[in-house]
């Protein structure tokens, strides 16, 4: 009996060293477009696996703890169950994945979390080096808080922090620096999330790397956002991103996938199953946005509501926004159908829409735009609504369908040369200069400090 016994506890032991293997069960991609971004192809897996080169199963609090994995298909540290801290961490994770399990259920994170887990990290840096090792992962109901972490991937398809199926992360003043291809620093995949960063830097420098890829609902305050490569914010489908107080820069040299144009925001649905069919949601205030190559805002083959109050937009090459067909959707009804809703705000950039898109254009509150609307005379339909206290200046003949002004003079519209017609008829308007005075009422958020490598804002009183 004694022998049994010993067995027994032997069992149990080598039972609780081995690295935790747990099956779930993803829904089935269906087959459809690539997006050419953060999208990788069809699946055919009915079950997932996940290891842990060390496991937290129920709710600890640890200190000056390392994490490090060099297999393929594990996680250097996976949470499951439990409500846990950890304060100063070191997390190291290698080994190169090329399933998209590693993408949608972060199989190859370093960290990982779901199974109604919470983890909360406090200080300390996280690196992976492997190919799709995102580096902080969460998962369905799985919950994630990190504060003050330094965050850095290397390799392909690596972004810094993500959630799918759900997951909800919150990211407070970290730094996160990716260098792969397809490695949004901010990032979600099939079945989205709640991500929600407030302070910190974020950067990209791989191809098809936004700052923010979204298939969730995604929310960034005082912070920096950074792309050389690639576009700054991606919204695709039923999503949303908003900014506030944040410093947006963007420089988009180099084309990927089945992108035609290079641009800033783009707001598109790929048809690959990677977020549902929908309206498309940017939002952004009180931001600084700058756009070095391209256009400042891009939409195509979905529905968009864009909402801007109190920016600063500098465009530095394109147009301020595009809306048109491209490769995604079925061609002849991909365009755009676009709400764009200026509050407070001062732009200055040309707006194209093709002849299968469409704009409403709403101006309130001291807004000024300098523009030329639907030059070619082609958009499928465009309606301006102008408050009597906003502004358009024209910069080129401008061509709307429906013209709704508080101001029934047209006053508040400026010719500078120009003419605009409603409806194909030539309308009076104001045939004044247009000069810098008049904008001594748009307030515009100004850089006042530095506080730990991120600008801040503030709106002037």
């Amino acid at each position: 009996m004694k022998k049994i016994k010993n067995i027994l506890v032997g069992i149990i032991i080598i039972a609780i060293s081995l690295p935790v293997v747990v099956l779930a069960s993803p829904p089935s991609k269906p087959n459809g477009e690539s997006g050419g971004m953060e999208m990788p192809g069809g699946s055919t897996q009915s079950n997932i696996t996940y290891k842990g080169a060390s496991t937290i199963t129920s709710s600890i609090t640890e200190n000056d703890k390392s994490y490090t994995s060099v297999s393929a298909g594990e996680n250097a540290l996976l949470v499951s169950n439990g409500e846990s801290v950890i304060n100063n961490i070191t997390v190291s994770k290698t080994g190169d994945e090329s399933s998209e399990s590693s993408d949608f259920y972060g199989t190859n994170a370093g960290v990982f979390v779901y199974n109604n887990a919470s983890l909360t990290i406090n200080n300390g840096t996280i690196t992976t080096s492997g190919s799709h090792a995102n580096a902080v992962f969460s998962y369905s109901t799985g919950k994630i808080t990190l504060n003050n972490l330094n965050i850095t991937t290397s390799a392909n398809n690596s972004g810094g922090v993500m959630v799918t199926g759900g997951g909800t992360l919150v990211a407070n003043n970290c730094n996160v620096k990716t260098s792969g291809n397809s490695s949004a620093a901010i990032r979600s995949d099939r079945g989205g999330g709640t991500l929600t960063v407030d302070a910190g830097n974020y950067e990209t420098n791989g191809v098809g790397s936004p700052a923010i890829y979204s298939t969730a609902d995604i929310t960034v305050k005082n912070s920096t956002l950074t792309s050389t490569k690639s576009e700054g914010v991606v919204v695709e489908g039923k999503n949303s991103v908003t900014l506030d107080t944040v410093n947006l820069i963007d420089t988009n040299n180099t084309l990927n996938g089945n992108s035609e144009t290079y641009k800033n925001i783009f707001l598109y649905q790929s048809m690959s199953g990677d977020a549902d069919v929908g309206n498309s949601s940017f939002i952004a205030k009180n931001s600084n946005i700058e756009t070095n190559k391209g256009d400042t805002i891009f939409v195509t083959n979905t529905t968009a509501t864009i909402n801007l109050e109190n920016n600063t937009i500098t465009n530095n090459d394109g147009d301020f926004l595009r809306i048109q067909t491209g490769k995604w959707g079925n061609s002849g009804s991909n365009g755009g159908i676009v709400t764009m809703n200026l509050t407070n705000q001062k732009v200055t950039g040309n707006i194209y829409v093709d002849s299968i898109s469409t704009l409403d254009l709403n101006l309130t509150d001291k807004s000024v735009l300098k523009s030329s609307i639907n030059n070619a005379n082609q958009a499928k339909n465009i309606k301006l609504t102008l408050s009597s206290d906003s502004t358009l200046v024209l910069t080129g003949d401008t061509y709307l369908n429906t013209l709704e002004n508080s101001d029934t003079e047209n006053s508040n519209i400026y010719s500078n040369g120009y003419k605009l017609y409603v409806d194909n008829k030539e309308i009076s308007i104001n045939n004044d200069t247009y000069t810098e005075e008049d904008e001594t009422n748009i307030n515009t958020p100004k850089v006042i400090s530095e506080n730990n490598n991120t600008n801040k804002y503030i709106v002037p009183i």
